[in-house]
């Protein structure tokens, strides 16, 4: 009986990485292409695929008002919105996936990054246009972690593959090692802490 892998996706974190590297947001199509590069990995070879997990948040579909001009901002009416939800519905019924969602929560309005940066060099009053929606996300690396203890635990497969950048996950891989399945981490060549690499089998 040939051993089982299964594939654990960072969702935010692939599609962030893909959507540089695309100059666009990337599709489930690419999504599926960087799964496919995946397990065509040697180290893979003549090992059957369980499922791959693919692990993000709904976008949020809050209505804000901005503080500055007034103006209105309905999130869901976005072309971002649109274009997450349909990565999101469509991998839902890939075969082979499973999409597990967290929820965004919206706690109003904060300064952009490259408005900050402007205003530390040439400070002045904050406008309509240098402030964006103060967006979190809640429950993804929880139900990360528990995915990868679950596995572990029921010995559904010998090989965990984590696609992520993300050194929160290290207890989770901690204890899969323990339980005698191997971790394989792939970063998609960005940069991560060491012990995000230290905790894990075979960098990919």
């Amino acid at each position: 009986m040939n051993s089982k892998y299964a594939i654990l996706l960072d969702g935010g974190f692939v599609t962030k990485k893909l959507q540089g590297q695309l100059k666009r947001f990337p599709t489930a199509a690419d999504v599926e292409k960087e799964c496919q590069r995946i397990a065509q990995h040697p180290l893979l070879a003549n090992r059957d695929l369980l499922r791959i997990y693919f692990y993000d948040a709904s976008p949020a579909k809050d209505k804000l008002t901005n503080p500055i001009d007034g103006s209105a901002l309905d999130l869901s009416a976005t072309q971002e919105f649109r274009a997450h939800m349909s990565l999101l519905d469509t991998l839902e019924l890939t075969p082979n996936f499973a999409v597990r969602r967290g929820e965004v929560v919206a706690h109003g309005w904060k300064l952009g990054s490259r408005a900050f940066q402007n205003m530390m060099k040439a400070p002045r009053a904050p406008a309509a246009q240098d402030i964006v929606p103060d967006l979190e996300q809640k429950g993804v690396d929880l139900r990360i972690g528990l995915d990868i203890a679950r596995l572990a635990l029921r010995e559904m497969v010998d090989i965990i593959v984590v696609v992520t950048g993300d050194s929160d996950l290290v207890p989770a891989f901690r204890f899969a090692r323990r339980e005698g399945v191997r971790v394989y981490l792939d970063h998609m060549g960005h940069g991560v802490r060491r012990e995000l690499k230290a905790h894990a089998d075979i960098i990919i």
